[in-house]
């Protein structure tokens, strides 16, 4: 689920079950959300010292009907020992050595598309989505900022509806580029969660994601993350997520938030307004 960041796994899942409990699933398929937030993380992937990394994405997504076009374009800060490089924000940097250093700029702008009700049993209140993402090299690999290569990962969504509870599964692969003289694994990536839908405008939930590690030789990532998904208003939602890792690999603790508006919603308040 961390194909393109914790803040993308959380939302989704928050959006998803918001928009289905609203009833809305129609006006789902014709919309234009924009999001922004900061995320923060550290830990020392296997190294000595401490990598921190300051993730601020810019996400436009567009849905129509059963399709959806997602792109973040995000900027990163990273405090790290020199010549660390990240594979993946937030996730299994390859840590460096020598004097710590800030490298800041534009990280990798990620694109995804995604299949709703690739499979639907309205009986069994089960869905079936299918996700296509590319990581494209946009990030300054001089500073180590990013891969200098392109990943590509195909993932399918699983969730499965108890009235207010929802769940979700979460399998798929991921094809890694390699930089100059780094041999990077093609991982496979799964997590599971459930969210609890504590109100018409407030839901709360967890999930456990695991990927294999492209590092030979180095454990496998495994996280524990919760969020919070509040809907401010007609077109407005704020979630706050935290998250720990559970192996040498995996970032020591993290946390963000993350503000996302509906625009078709909003176009319709202002109407309304006037």
């Amino acid at each position: 689920m961390k194909a393109d960041r914790r803040i993308t796994a959380a939302v989704a899942f928050a959006a998803f079950v918001l928009v289905s409990a609203d009833g809305a699933a129609e006006e789902a398929g014709a919309d234009l959300r924009i999001s922004t937030g900061v995320e923060y993380s550290t830990g020392e992937y296997g190294g000595t010292d401490d990598i921190e990394e300051l993730y601020v994405p810019f996400t436009f997504r567009v849905g129509l009907d059963r399709v959806s076009f997602r792109l973040t374009a995000p900027y990163l800060s990273v405090t790290a020992p020199e010549d660390t490089v990240i594979t993946d924000p937030g996730a299994e940097p390859l840590p460096g050595s020598g004097a710590t250093v800030t490298e800041s700029g534009p990280g990798d702008v990620i694109g995804a598309v995604t299949l709703y009700d690739l499979y639907v049993s309205d009986k069994a209140n089960f869905v079936l989505d299918a996700t296509g993402k590319i990581k494209f090299a946009t990030a300054d690999e001089t500073k180590g900022l990013g891969t200098g290569e392109n990943d590509y990962t195909l993932q399918f969504d699983a969730y499965r509806f108890f009235d207010r509870l929802s769940l979700q599964g979460t399998a798929g692969y991921r094809l890694r580029g390699d930089p100059p003289g780094v041999d990077l694994n093609d991982v496979f990536l799964a997590s599971v969660g459930g969210a609890w839908l504590a109100s018409d405008s407030a839901m709360f939930g967890v999930y456990f994601d695991y990927r294999e590690s492209s590092i030979s030789g180095t454990d496998d990532v495994q996280e524990l993350s919760g969020f919070a998904s509040f809907r401010l208003s007609r077109a407005w939602r704020m979630e706050l997520y935290a998250f720990t890792g559970l192996t040498d690999s995996s970032t020591d603790f993290g946390g963000g938030i993350l503000f996302s508006t509906d625009l078709s919603q909003l176009r319709v308040s202002d109407r309304q307004d006037y």
